[in-house]
């Protein structure tokens, strides 16, 4: 440091200080709260509310850069006084985003539209920290409930294909299900056909059992 204040005439030396400062403002501890609380909230929803229900940790990466990227750029344009109207058009924007390699189910859509949410709303929230908290939470605890069997019984859904087609008829219907409770082991209530393919004697089918 001494070495730079002797290198560096006192004008741009000031220069430099000034500059430092007015960065040191822009990102305030306001910054820090929010992306603390943003971070925290798609913790829980990720962490405690998909991973629990689902198993699936391939879309941590996806989720997470969504989220944080999101609240940084919005942030950022924040400062310009981004309009609520210029918001849900961003909102909008990111949430038509989805990947052409690899299509995604309507859940991780879902919580891929709640992570945008919840970075959006951290960053363009005109509240204090507390009602930034409690927004936040609220989207929480409505997806947790939507996710237990609080609210109504979760019914699952697997496509199968099935070699016995003898009991596809409507009035054999319940030893199909019989069947297919034996052969899977799910508490399947009721199924639907896709397709039958009589060359091979098989029929693609989804089931529909509870937890």
């Amino acid at each position: 440091m001494n070495l730079l204040q002797q290198t560096l005439s006192p004008d741009t030396l000031q220069s430099v200080q000034a500059a430092s400062f007015e960065l040191f403002d822009k990102l305030s501890s306001k910054f820090f709260i929010r992306l603390f609380i943003d971070l925290v909230s798609v913790f829980v929803l990720i962490r405690l509310i998909f991973y629990k229900n689902y198993k699936k940790a391939d879309q941590y990466l996806t989720f997470f850069a969504f989220n944080l990227v999101i609240f940084l750029i919005t942030y950022l344009l924040n400062k310009v006084e981004m309009s609520m109207g210029a918001a849900f058009g961003l909102f909008a924007v990111f949430s038509m985003l989805r990947y052409r390699t690899e299509s995604i189910s309507t859940k991780d859509m879902t919580y891929l539209f709640l992570v945008i949410a919840i970075g959006l709303l951290s960053a363009i929230s005109k509240g204090g920290w507390d009602e930034l908290a409690l927004l936040n939470s609220i989207i929480l605890f409505a997806t947790f409930l939507l996710e237990s069997n609080w609210l109504i019984k979760k019914e699952f859904t697997k496509n199968i294909v099935y070699d016995n087609i003898n009991l596809i008829t409507p009035e054999k219907r319940p030893e199909l299900l019989a069947d297919l409770k034996k052969r899977t082991g799910f508490n399947i209530h009721r199924v639907e056909i896709q397709e039958i393919d009589f060359l091979k004697d098989a029929t693609r089918m989804t089931i529909y059992f509870y937890e």
